[in-house]
């Protein structure tokens, strides 16, 4: 297990970082990740959704017109998903010129852990990265009461992990997706490389209402469910107070069931 730490951090030359993230664009997340890509780059762009768009997945706009805001030279609004955004940036933004080298999202205000990543906006931006061949990383800041997340961590931790990953690198169909633990700032932290978990399938419900005029609604909730995670998985690793940075691959073919089945059905 490395130790995670903070250093005297010079910018790459020539490299070009795109950030993004599901939480919107005046996110307080989002201000951490231009902090942390300052670290590692003097030409950082941010394209992010206008709204919050937690849980929109790898979703895309096709049935809505995507409106494009220009906050400043480097930083757009974007009425869409998540992946909108990244799509937007490749095709649109950056259509005449140099592409990114490095995509960062986040930092998601809230963990994505174990299923989490299959409904995180955070995690399909860096897909979506992922997909047109930029290398991306997913980063998100883990906390008990989302509306009183720490950053510290985040903060703290996060530029050196990001220059020590991009400096060597992995595989062009995987992408990256950080952790944070919810410890003080003065904590200290390890990093730990791990795969991902599987949350207690209880912990999610419908919660039933009704309105002012007598009918029902729903609002889907999560329960704080206390368990004991599998060792050595990402949930294992924040429960512990470490950084949980698990690689994750895009082709989902499994590939014993493939083989078994070609072999009975040939």
């Amino acid at each position: 297990m490395a130790k995670a730490g903070k250093s005297a951090l010079k910018p790459i030359p020539g490299l070009r970082v795109l950030l993004s993230n599901d939480d919107g664009i005046n996110a307080p997340g989002l201000k951490v990740l231009e902090k942390i890509a300052k670290t590692i780059s003097d030409d950082v762009w941010i394209i992010a959704p206008e709204t919050e768009h937690s849980g929109a997945s790898h979703s895309l706009s096709l049935h809505n017109p995507l409106r494009i805001r220009q906050i400043s030279k480097r930083k757009f609004a974007i009425q869409g998903t998540p992946t909108d955004c990244v799509m937007v940036g490749v095709n649109h933004v950056f259509k005449d010129q140099k592409k990114p080298g490095l995509l960062l999202s986040g930092v998601n205000r809230g963990a994505n852990l174990g299923e989490d990543v299959t409904y995180s906006g955070t995690v399909a931006a860096a897909m979506e990265g992922t997909l047109v061949g930029i290398p991306s990383i997913s980063m998100s800041q883990v906390g008990q009461r989302l509306e009183r997340i720490k950053w510290a961590p985040a903060e703290k931790h996060g530029p050196a992990l990001v220059r020590k990953l991009f400096d060597q690198g992995w595989p062009e169909d995987v992408l990256i997706n950080i952790n944070f633990p919810d410890v003080p700032a003065s904590a200290k932290v390890g990093v730990n490389v791990c795969r991902q978990g599987k949350r207690d399938l209880g912990s999610m419900f419908i919660d039933e209402r009704t309105d002012a005029r007598g009918r029902n609604y729903y609002w889907i909730g999560f329960r704080d469910v206390v368990g004991a995670p599998e060792p050595s998985t990402d949930l294992a690793v924040v429960e512990q107070g470490d950084i949980a940075v698990t690689p994750l691959q895009l082709d989902l073919t499994h590939q014993a069931t493939r083989r078994k089945l070609a072999k009975a059905l040939a």
